[in-house]
């Protein structure tokens, strides 16, 4: 799994045209699921999304997570996290995993967030969605569990 995790101090989103979810001080999670991923995935990317220490303590150091300073996270599917931007000037989009695995594994990021008690607000798998935040620092990462677990084992 992929994620593109952007400390915000705002953000909303629109869902094929009606409002929905907003939210003050968080984190945007822009989640793309792989071919290969598993729940063993989705757990661990979840559990990382929520434990970052990336806000600031009082001496200005990224010393504090989510539930430190009481935010909120916006997570949003996003397949073309999974592009091939290698050949030519079109992204091939075929990368991610097809929605009868990608589906199942959004819905079990989101559950372990609720196990871990991170309050969120999502976007719609597969609709066309417009979001508003301000990245706030500004602080983006990107993580990706083939590289993170690789690594952790």
């Amino acid at each position: 799994m992929r994620a593109v995790v952007i400390r915000v101090s705002r953000a909303s989103i629109e869902i094929d045209g009606r409002q929905g979810g907003s939210m003050g001080q968080g984190l945007l999670v822009l989640l793309g699921v792989g071919p290969d991923d598993t729940l063993k995935e989705a757990d661990y990317l979840a559990d990382r999304c929520a434990g970052l220490r990336i806000f600031e303590d009082e001496n200005g150091k990224m010393n504090k997570n989510m539930a430190d300073v009481g935010g909120e996270m916006m997570v949003v599917s996003n397949f073309t996290l999974y592009a091939d931007c290698s050949h030519g000037r079109r992204p091939d989009l075929f990368g991610a995993a097809k929605p009868d695995v990608a589906i199942p594994l959004y819905e079990a990021f989101k559950d372990k967030l609720t196990q871990l008690g991170v309050k969120y607000c999502c976007g719609e798998f597969g609709a066309d969605m417009k979001i508003d935040h301000v990245n706030d620092g500004p602080i983006t990462l990107i993580l990706d569990t083939d590289t993170m677990m690789k690594k952790k084992a």
